[in-house]
């Protein structure tokens, strides 16, 4: 059954996650990537680069790719970015769960976030609807509010948000996909 914004009501088998938790999550996933960065590897060619050791970020759960499922905040995995790239702000890494951004990101990839409160028009962020319900779409902005949009239009259609809905839901951007992780 859906609500009056097209999402599916919340079954109560699901854990509900506030905000607040995932913010907390996330600031205790950015301590322990600051206390335990990955240590170099033994031998230089087993790296790509010898001049740069990695920086270990968590996966800190499952996002969907389709109608917003609550925000799991469970660190699950972890997953390596080259430090250049974690110098350029603060990362976390979810699992994707769901179609809707198909072909291009499948079910069981992991997506690599930098957090950040906004993106440009175009981008495919994470975006926290309903204060606890997270989802991976292309967000494209207009004056009058933004346009969640999937890739995989036949499973998820584009769903607007009105400025007054960003503040009353609210709908909040929590970070930009910059890397795309599939499994083979």
């Amino acid at each position: 059954m859906r609500d009056k914004y097209g999402r599916l009501r919340k079954d109560k088998s699901v854990p509900v996650y506030s905000e607040d938790t995932l913010d907390k999550s996330i600031a205790c996933a950015k301590k322990l990537i600051e206390e335990d960065p990955l240590p170099a590897p033994a031998h230089p060619s087993l790296h790509k680069s010898t001049t740069e050791h990695g920086v270990r970020i968590p996966v800190l759960g499952r996002v969907v790719a389709g109608i917003p499922i609550e925000a799991i905040e469970e660190v699950i995995d972890w997953e390596e970015i080259p430090q250049r790239l974690a110098a350029s702000g603060k990362f976390f890494a979810l699992r994707v769960c769901g179609h809707s951004m198909e072909p291009r990101i499948l079910e069981g990839d992991v997506v690599i976030v930098r957090q950040q409160e906004d993106v440009d028009s175009g981008d495919i962020a994470i975006v926290m609807v309903n204060g606890d319900e997270a989802t991976v779409k292309r967000v494209k902005k207009q004056e009058d509010g933004i346009t969640l949009i999937a890739t995989n239009t036949s499973v998820y259609e584009p769903h607007f948000y009105s400025n007054q809905e960003i503040r009353d839901l609210p709908v909040r951007i929590l970070g930009k996909v910059v890397e795309l992780r599939g499994k083979l």
